[in-house]
């Protein structure tokens, strides 16, 4: 939903996203259209009627789709394992192998970062997809390589549920300074943001208090609930990398697109780039990879039709059969164990984040006694722990919280809470002694630190008391 605050803004948005409409061609999910006043009031309660010194004309309504980026992440890793690629988490690059003769990169030098153990292997082509970090793997190769990568730092905030009304977001495409604010309906919660601005690389980047008041101020104008910083259930920082090409000329070069390069034999680097485009990413960087290779391919590229694991055969309706066939079984803190209801949320929860896979999870559920829920007011259930640790390349406390789910990012308090029953799972699955499970929970604390939910902010000057 865009509010419009005049005549002219309506009529802009509403041509302007006539035309998005129409660049979608067949791939539309439903067509954009105005709605009056009141009609927008009734579908998004929380819209404030008056803005500063302006009042609401309309608004613009569009369709965008919505993914769960943890869960497409582990899915394209587990589909590509299911494709006969070999998969390594929790591993990095220390060095590249290089052919005596030809300086051609013929491999790398990895390290296990759980074990320790280093170990070497070979590839005909290396693909450098490591996102802001990319530069790094290209020094390896190159000490003098230019950089590529100009980060941008990303902010969102997540608020309780009632700020946006279920299936409806708020978008203002330009705000008093310019910059884009929204609000969307997220996993039960609703996401707001964002930021853009210069940041250094580094693996846990955190969200500057000024950067979450501005994410709180910009969304106060269009709302008639009172905004307050004591509502932040989770905010994270995130790193956008921004590519230039290692060629150009100067930094206005620099897009939200993808780079893909060979600037040294043997390494290819994709960079840039987003999550809406990652299929024609990959294929981009396959072709170039068959090209530095001179590899012979025995088909075209057939992600257009390629279904990630768990998707196919699935259908929106799929969570009643986990309602109708399941239960979750529970043991009580005295230990006694008793069925409870596979309930709709838990039920949805499972068939989105697992597709045709969470019956497997559901039936972990039902005949291990894992039924539980992790934390209150969250659908995540104990048996995800276990299904994650056996299936998929769960190998952490922090996994689990950030890169299985999302419940860091939702409610990093809710998370802390869950952590011990988490790791006490994880350390059954992976046979932990006592100083690796006490190292996890200090490990996943620090990580959990650097979200500034209102728990663990620092604010004492905030106009959003």
């Amino acid at each position: 939903m865009t509010p419009c605050f005049n005549w002219f803004e309506v009529v802009y948005y509403w041509m302007g996203l006539k035309m998005y409409d129409l660049v979608a061609g067949r791939h539309i999910l439903h067509l954009s259209r105005y709605y009056s006043v009141q009609e927008s009031i009734e579908l998004f309660p929380t819209l404030a009627r008056k803005g500063k010194d302006k009042s609401l004309r309309g608004t613009v309504v569009y369709y965008d789709g919505q993914m769960n980026d943890s869960r497409l992440n582990v899915g394209l890793a587990c589909s590509a394992a299911l494709a006969g690629a070999a998969v390594l988490n929790h591993a990095e690059v220390v060095s590249f192998l290089k052919d005596e003769g030809t300086e051609r990169i013929i491999g790398a030098r990895i390290r296990d970062k759980l074990s320790g153990q280093e170990f070497e292997t070979y590839a005909k082509v290396v693909v450098n997809a490591a996102g802001p970090f990319c530069d790094s793997v290209r020094k390896m190769a190159n000490k003098d390589a230019q950089a590529m990568i100009c980060p941008s730092s990303g902010v969102h905030v997540v608020l309780p549920d009632y700020y946006s009304p279920e299936g409806m977001g708020l978008i203002v495409p330009k705000t008093k300074d310019g910059r884009v604010v929204f609000m969307l309906p997220w996993l039960g919660r609703t996401v707001a943001g964002t930021t853009d601005s210069n940041t250094s690389i580094t693996a846990l980047p955190e969200p500057h208090e000024d950067e979450i008041q501005f994410i709180l101020d910009a969304i106060c104008d269009y709302l008639n609930v009172k905004v307050r910083r004591t509502d932040v259930l989770s905010a994270w920082s995130g790193i956008r990398p921004l590519a230039m090409h290692p060629t150009a000329k100067n930094t206005e070069s620099i897009s939200r697109d993808h780079v893909v390069c060979e600037d040294y034999p043997g390494l290819v680097t994709i960079t840039g780039g987003k999550w809406t485009t990652y299929r024609s990413m990959a294929e981009d960087a396959v072709n170039a990879a068959i090209k530095s290779g001179k590899l012979s391919p025995r088909n075209e590229c057939i992600t257009g039709n390629l279904r990630l694991v768990g998707g196919d055969g699935w259908e929106s309706s799929s969570f009643t059969v986990l309602a109708q066939q399941y239960v979750r079984m529970k043991k009580t803190h005295g230990g006694k164990v008793v069925p409870g209801v596979m309930d709709t949320a838990s039920a949805k929860h499972l068939s989105h984040a697992y597709g045709t896979l969470a019956e497997r999870v559901a039936t972990i559920a039902q005949n291990e006694t894992l039924g539980k829920r992790l934390a209150h007011g969250y659908p995540y259930l104990e048996a995800e722990v276990a299904y994650c640790a056996r299936n998929e390349y769960c190998e952490s406390a922090i996994d689990f919280i950030a890169r299985r789910s999302r419940l860091a990012f939702l409610d990093t308090d809710a998370a802390g809470r869950a952590l011990p029953r988490i790791i006490e799972i994880l350390a059954k699955e992976h046979n932990w002694d006592r100083s690796r499970q006490k190292q996890e929970m200090q490990k996943a604390r620090e990580f959990l630190e650097t979200f500034k939910s209102s728990k663990n902010a620092q604010f004492h000057d905030g106009k959003h008391q």
